[in-house]
């Protein structure tokens, strides 16, 4: 076999998505040598489903990669054509960023990030195994023979292992439509020794704009001050437009009833579990059957795309039903399906085999990102690919690995939810999944972690440089509320009443004032005409803090006791089944995870309170021994 190169690259990431850029991005940014492989380096940056980033759960893991020194957001922001905010009538953990892009826009954005980036390189191809030297990585073996020499391998293979796309009976290998699926590489990680599972998503079909009547829809406009998602953004760059809406009929439900048998999923063809949260329009019939009608949101491509993505209405159902349902809906009497919606089903690899670092914990020098760890959408892919690039960069540099606690990060959630729990479905990020999401914010995000990403060399001198100019911008907005003070007079106390709120009995500070749920800074200003100009997120920001300082410190005191169980440490190459007292379900479970601390033993599933009072002995013994 020939070598793609006499001296080899440091690091191999496989796929070209979103998971394969951030983590080529992330190790090049450290100083390794990259050489980035995938089938079709045109296709770097495409979008596989819906033109968009972000959204609830999401937006939080693209701000937490751009305070990282990520790309995904820099490249969302660049090609934006709507910009979001989400749930702002709800409490500040659950606010979200959601932005819909121009998808050939986002795509250059990355192909051009990838072109200025030191030290890596985009290589065609495919792999179809591991190159193995007894138990090191050596690199990738190609399909036509030749060997790729790298210390280490990232793969991030999307819905490409193994992949299988349904559209009604008919069911052919892809890795998307267009694309040609990953054979090889299935059978290698089997032979390695990893245990691997089928999985199964979907897209909607994509319609001719031309041929959509928007008088009958109902107009979804963005926000009028767009809030980028990236800390380097400045404005838009784009003009702005509108997506719209359209609701499912009776009659849409009753085609749909009428042909499940014709559907792929429904039919019995597909075997891999989809995801719960994004179910197919099949599932929402039969799984809520009293629901009269169902949302589909029509969102633009771009801004020079004649194509609409139906979002709401991913199916396996035949293009004749396709056809059928979609012209049931108002507005979409006369649609034009320009491409079909299909069901594929993929391989993936149980992630409980991986540590918090992403390493493959049998096999040092492999790290896997994404969707082959079993989670869906391009923002769970982008963040792994972050700390997989980063962890496999330190592996290679003979550096301690990272992660990122559940008290950290929706990154730190994710990655334990996966490493210790597992997953036999789809994995989405929610708000919901985050025990500490109220010190999870989106707007704390770089406070949180730009000064680890810049510890880690991440976070270059711009971003360090904008992340200070924010800081000290806090800084100022917290003197000023706290300085600006309000005295009792007849004008306050009529302003305070319409308001809903108490008349002053004396002087209040606007922080003082900020601590009543009913106020808020914007409708106090008028009563201080002289109040300096201060930046709207800073002012947000420092309100959320003020506002929510009780259930912030109760949640500070959860965090401690929670890090105090992470701090029991629990020894790597522990036999589970010698230890008496232990039940063989028990310790089959702990020998499975292999938990680094008390902490993670206890959210294991099916953990007994006798198991974790004998785990809690043995992580007193590595206590004491340290």
């Amino acid at each position: 076999m020939r070598t793609s190169q006499p001296d080899g690259f440091d690091l191999a990431v496989v796929g070209g998505g979103h998971a394969g850029v951030e983590a080529a991005l992330a190790a090049a940014r450290l100083g390794c040598r990259v050489a980035l492989l995938t089938h079709d380096p045109a296709k770097i940056g495409a979008m596989s489903c819906n033109p968009a980033v972000g959204g609830l759960g999401k937006g939080h893991l693209v701000k937490e990669i751009d305070a990282l020194g990520g790309l995904m957001g820099r490249a969302a922001d660049r090609a934006a054509i709507q910009f979001r905010r989400l749930n702002l009538r709800k409490g500040p953990a659950v606010r979200a960023s959601r932005v819909q892009v121009d998808r050939s826009v986002y795509a250059r954005a990355v192909k051009a990030a990838l072109r200025r980036q030191v030290g890596l390189r985009v290589l065609a191809g495919e792999a179809v195994d591991i190159w193995l030297d007894g138990r090191a990585v050596r690199g990738l073996i190609l399909a036509d023979g030749a060997r790729l020499a790298a210390r280490a391998v990232v793969l991030t293979t999307g819905t490409f292992l193994g992949g299988l796309i349904h559209i009604g009976r008919i069911r052919f290998p892809a890795g998307r439509l267009g694309d040609p699926p990953s054979l090889g590489l299935s059978r290698a990680l089997n032979r390695l020794g990893l245990e691997t599972g089928r999985l199964k998503t979907g897209t909607p079909a994509r319609l001719l704009k031309a041929s959509i009547d928007f008088s009958r829809l109902t107009p979804q406009p963005g926000d009028e001050t767009p809030r980028p998602l990236s800390i380097l953004s400045r404005g838009q760059a784009l003009p702005q437009v509108a997506c719209h809406l359209t609701r499912t009929t009776a009659r849409t439900h009753e085609i749909i009833r009428a042909n499940l048998k014709r559907s792929a999923l429904y039919g019995g063809a597909i075997t891999g579990t989809g995801t719960r949260y994004c179910p197919s329009i099949e599932d929402k019939i039969v799984k809520f059957p009293d629901r009269t009608g169902h949302q589909v949101f029509l969102e633009p491509e771009g801004l020079n795309s004649d194509l609409v993505y139906p979002n709401g209405i991913s199916t396996s159902l035949p293009l004749d039903v396709q056809e059928a349902f979609i012209r049931s809906l108002p507005g979409l009497e006369r649609a034009v399906l320009a491409r079909p919606a299909y069901a594929i089903e993929y391989d993936y690899v149980n992630p409980r085999q991986l540590g918090p670092d992403l390493m493959v914990r049998s096999r040092p020098g492999l790290f896997l990102a994404g969707q082959i760890n079993g989670t869906s959408g391009y923002e769970e892919a982008g963040a792994q690919g972050l700390l997989a690039g980063l962890n496999a960069a330190r592996w290679l540099k003979g550096l301690p690995l990272v992660s990122l606690g559940r008290e950290q990060a929706y990154l730190g959630v994710m990655v334990d939810d996966l490493t210790t729990l597992g997953t036999d479905e789809p994995y989405r990020m929610f708000t919901s999944r985050a025990e500490y999401r109220l010190l999870l914010r989106e707007d704390n995000a770089a406070e949180r972690l730009t000064p680890l990403g810049r510890d880690w060399g991440l976070v270059g001198e711009r971003q360090w440089a904008a992340f200070n100019r924010r800081a000290e911008a806090r800084e100022r907005a917290r003197r000023v509320l706290a300085g600006a003070r309000l005295r009792p007079s007849a004008e306050v106390g009529a302003r305070l009443t319409e308001l809903g709120s108490a008349a002053l009995g004396q002087p209040l500070s606007l922080a003082e004032l900020l601590r009543r749920p009913e106020l808020s800074f914007e409708s106090l200003r008028p009563l201080l005409p002289g109040l300096p100009l201060l930046e709207a997120e800073a002012v947000e920001a420092v309100e959320v803090e003020i506002k929510y300082a009780g259930y912030l410190a109760r949640q500070e005191e959860q965090v401690r006791r929670y890090l105090d169980l992470e701090g029991k440490g629990l020894p790597q190459d522990l036999d589970y089944a010698s230890l008496a007292g232990l039940s063989r379900e028990v310790a089959e479970k702990l020998s499975r995870v292999r938990p680094r601390s008390l902490g993670q033993a206890a959210r294991i599933p099916g953990m007994t309170p006798a198991a974790l009072m004998l785990l809690s002995v043995l992580a007193r013994r590595v206590e004491r021994a340290a």
